[in-house]
């Protein structure tokens, strides 16, 4: 469904992402794990459109910059962008307009308001929520659409516990219904439970990647992930 093929990215001669390749499949979590500064955002930016980049991009077998692709796309950015003097509804609404979604959009919504605890929030501006409500909003404006494939960029910084597990829960029902998620996190154990698939950065260029059934009996993705940035499988 997300299909990269040899990208790279330079700004100037600062070469972002070297030469990277990847694929997400249906019904499949793919995590893009390393430290600051290893090219995951610029990754996350060009697959979504939003970077000019040598290489090629697909969704869902469609060039990315392409309308067709753009409608099978979801994105949640690491920091929400709203429309400072929308209320929470109207952001719902636009997109509903946009998306040309016709008028059975309320029901869905309305649920993904209550999932994420902000019925009561419905009528407040963009610029009045707290940067977790952000986040809840931005991943509802994405979800609205129904993608078939979700990206997420550190989606789970400034949630509360309430909602990180609401959000893993709305990951499990959307593997299952078999949209390709792609998601950057720094917090290794929450995706332990339900990765398929990991890539691990480094200076811009993919170090490993590592499927679940890959992995031993005794080994977490922890382990992997600090051997391959650090150099050490016993890093606690």
């Amino acid at each position: 469904m997300i299909s990269a093929n040899h990208v790279t990215k330079r700004y100037g001669k600062l070469v972002a992402n070297s030469d990277i390749s990847l694929q997400v499949m249906p019904g499949e979590l793919c995590v893009l794990l390393g430290p600051n500064g290893a090219g995951k955002s610029t990754l996350i930016k060009s697959i979504c459109g939003l970077l000019r980049f040598d290489g090629r991009i697909e969704i869902g077998g469609h060039e990315n910059h392409t309308t067709d692709a753009k409608r099978l796309l979801g994105y949640v950015p690491e920091m929400p962008a709203l429309y400072p003097m929308l209320t929470v509804w109207e952001h719902l609404a636009f997109i509903a307009r946009a998306y040309n979604l016709g008028d059975d959009w309320t029901a869905r919504a309305e649920g993904m308001l209550d999932r994420f605890e902000l019925m009561d929030k419905r009528d407040s501006l963009g610029k009045q929520l707290s940067k977790g409500m952000q986040q809840k909003l931005s991943l509802t404006i994405a979800l609205l659409p129904q993608p078939k494939a979700l990206i997420l960029d550190e989606p789970l910084i400034g949630l509360d516990p309430h909602a990180i597990r609401a959000l893993k829960d709305l990951l499990n029902e959307l593997k299952a219904q078999q949209c390709a998620l792609m998601m950057s996190t720094h917090m290794i154990e929450s995706v332990e439970d339900n990765w398929d698939a990991t890539h691990i950065m480094m200076g811009g260029r993919l170090a490993r990647t590592v499927r679940r059934d890959e992995l031993s009996t005794d080994e977490s993705l922890e382990d992997v992930f600090f051997q391959i940035t650090e150099g050490d499988v016993n890093h606690a």
